[in-house]
């Protein structure tokens, strides 16, 4: 899925007035979700997104200093009902979505 976050670059302290505070941001990333994930640490997570980079994030309103605030399913590849190919399949699920037409 697709997964926004925002925060400011670069994150100023919390004594410092709103002048002085970096740009605000927003990141879309691909991220998944998932009811149980254990971190490098070991530590254990549920309800969580996972990011590329193994940045785990909670979703709004949790308390985590990486929170997701908006997400969507990624569509699905031409001519198919899947969302996400990997390993092996992935060539054959190419030449199909090069294949598939429009719908209409």
């Amino acid at each position: 899925m697709a997964a926004a976050i925002t925060g400011r670059y670069p994150a100023g302290s919390a004594t410092e007035s709103d002048t002085t505070l970096g740009k605000e941001f927003w990141l879309v990333r691909p991220m998944y979700f998932t009811t149980l994930h254990w971190s490098e640490d070991r530590t254990e997570h549920r309800d969580c997104f996972v990011d590329s980079d193994g940045v785990v994030r909670l979703p709004y309103g949790l308390p985590s200093a990486e929170t997701v605030t908006h997400w969507a399913e990624l569509p699905t590849l031409p001519g198919g009902m899947t969302h996400a190919v990997l390993g092996e399949d992935v060539q054959p699920a190419l030449q199909n979505a090069w294949g598939a037409r429009p719908r209409t």
